[in-house]
């Protein structure tokens, strides 16, 4: 029989993916169309990293819900493995396309037009991480869950990115910098390719006995 608190933090574990798995699919949503529609390379690489977190916590969710539906251990591992694989390949293609984005955008010296869309989603992201970042660490600790301390992490970085490209963007509209969005697109990808390369070690590491 399943303990009854690990089955109830379990559900809010599941509860609290769900919600970011909502969330982050509106911050790609919005986040694109203001990049693309602007020329922004920052909001169109920061929608993309958003596209992986996306995956991320569907990944997250579908390994709580199994354990909630008392799936076998073997089929948990096997859904761990294909999904960091996954990831870890998005987040290289991501990294190939920001890269080529910004650096063509330097060279050419484009400037992005001003997006409020653009600017309301990251405003927005500035008050929601945080709440998301200590949730996932809280259940994390309260289920053992490295998975979702893990995923509390990440969304610290996104934090961070958000800082980073609120910032580029403020810069070429009121610094005329027009160098700091591709910048700060550029300041993305460090972080994606460090966190593919570990996505596909782990997928690698993943045990399927």
């Amino acid at each position: 029989m399943k303990d009854q608190q690990r089955e109830s933090n379990l559900r809010k574990g599941r509860n609290l993916q769900t919600f970011n798995i909502i969330y982050d699919s509106m911050e790609v949503l919005v986040s694109l169309i203001a990049g693309f529609s602007s020329g922004s390379s920052a909001l169109i690489g920061w929608g993309l990293d958003s596209v992986v977190e996306v995956i991320s916590g569907s990944t997250l969710w579908w390994r709580l819900n199994g354990e909630l539906n008392d799936i076998s251990k073997k089929k948990v591992q096997r859904r761990e493995r294909i999904t960091l694989f996954v990831i870890a390949l998005s987040f290289f293609l991501i990294s190939t396309f920001i890269t080529y984005d910004s650096i063509t955008k330097l060279i050419n010296k484009e400037i992005p037009d001003w997006s409020t869309a653009g600017l309301i989603i990251l405003l927005v992201s500035l008050v929601v991480n945080p709440f998301l970042i200590w949730f996932k660490y809280k259940y994390g600790k309260k289920l053992d869950s490295k998975e979702l301390i893990a995923d509390s992490k990440d969304t610290f970085v996104c934090l961070y990115q958000t800082i980073a490209v609120l910032g580029g963007i403020l810069a070429v509209h009121f610094l005329d910098w027009w160098w700091a969005d591709p910048v700060a697109a550029l300041l993305i990808v460090p972080y994606a390719l460090k966190e593919g390369w570990e996505a596909y070690n782990n997928g690698k590491n993943v045990k399927t006995e």
